[in-house]
């Protein structure tokens, strides 16, 4: 059997409600209510005020990168059918690392034919200063340009056509992704700084078992001593006779 030919991410978003739409007017056919278009392309925040804002708790907050303005009001709608709200827009000209710190998305949903080196810069600079998930859909499958976009700080790389149900559990795959990576950062981040402050105090315990003839129990305890009595931590008391130490040298 022949492989039916892949299509865009929002190429599948677009067929999926549309099928969706029309089993819904199928089944009960919806009462007609003049009102404005849910999403208006030129004023792409702005919603239908008549509609009531959806009692959702699992809601996400997306910021969509796409520089096809007409395309990016499709994406919109589709996301919207999976319970995302897309809460701004960001197009080649902006500042990524400014948006996502002013918007503070719980997701960066990234669509875009190719990633090339200024984008994957910009995420490098967002994982530094603003951390959040990043998704992104493209139609580049090269191997070398997938590394790079993961050591960019990519949650989640999809490549072709998708259909409008998996987009979701992507979405939440990517963010509990991130959490979980999150969260081995910071303790190995941690486990780091422990071991250096431990170093610290190591060589300053030497120093005065050396000059002033202590155990290794009795300079720590001196610098413990310190520490509390000057309402400071015991590796900054450390950090004071090392450099104490060096002038006398």
């Amino acid at each position: 059997m022949a492989k039916p030919p892949t299509i865009p991410w929002y190429g599948g978003f677009f067929k999926g409600v549309s099928q969706h739409a029309r089993d819904r007017q199928a089944a009960s056919p919806p009462p007609r209510v003049n009102r404005q278009p849910l999403v208006n392309v030129d004023r792409p925040y702005v919603v239908d005020s008549q509609m009531p804002a959806p009692d959702n708790p699992n809601r996400l907050r997306v910021l969509l990168v796409d520089d096809s303005r007409e395309r990016r009001a499709g994406v919109e709608r589709a996301l919207a059918e999976v319970g995302c709200e897309v809460i701004g827009f960001v197009s080649g000209p902006d500042d990524l690392v400014q948006r996502v710190q002013s918007a503070d998305p719980d997701v960066v949903i990234i669509d875009i034919e190719a990633p090339g080196r200024d984008t994957l810069d910009s995420l490098r600079s967002v994982q530094s200063s603003a951390p959040k998930p990043i998704v992104m859909f493209t139609q580049d499958d090269n191997g070398e340009t997938i590394t790079r976009a993961t050591r960019a700080g990519v949650s989640a790389y999809v490549v072709d056509g998708i259909s409008q149900k998996r987009v979701r559990p992507i979405l939440d795959a990517a963010i509990e992704r991130f959490v979980q990576f999150r969260s081995l950062s910071d303790e190995l981040a941690k486990t780091r700084a422990e071991l250096s402050q431990r170093k610290v105090i190591d060589q300053a315990k030497g120093i005065l078992m050396r000059q002033r003839g202590m155990s290794e129990d009795e300079a720590y305890k001196a610098m413990r001593s310190l520490a509390m009595s000057n309402n400071k931590r015991v590796v900054e008391i450390a950090e004071g006779l090392i450099e104490a130490a060096k002038l006398l040298i």
